[in-house]
């Protein structure tokens, strides 16, 4: 999994595209955020791992839960449905 990028020459920090290997963490929607929202997170991941586990649940259950992705971007279930069929997401 990638983390944050270093300052350190700055090598790295840019890169295009979706970054599915970033580390991410899975939320209930509604579960208070603040400051220790982290420690709220269900499920952790890679952010291609964690699409994948919320496209296995019942589809009654899918928009229950929101993944935040590293750099503090929240991903919607409409969101993480889109990006599960887009076509570089990774085979498992």
């Amino acid at each position: 999994m990638t983390d944050h990028p270093s300052t350190y020459r700055a090598a790295d920090t840019n890169r295009e595209g979706i970054q599915w290997d970033d580390r991410a963490s899975l939320h209930l929607n509604g579960d208070g955020g603040g400051v220790l929202d982290g420690a709220k997170g269900v499920r952790r991941g890679t952010f291609a791992e964690l699409i994948r586990f919320v496209m296995t649940l019942p589809e009654s259950e899918r928009g229950q839960y929101h993944i935040q992705k590293a750099g503090d971007r929240e991903y919607q279930y409409a969101e993480i449905a889109d990006l599960s069929t887009h076509e570089d997401f990774p085979a498992a």
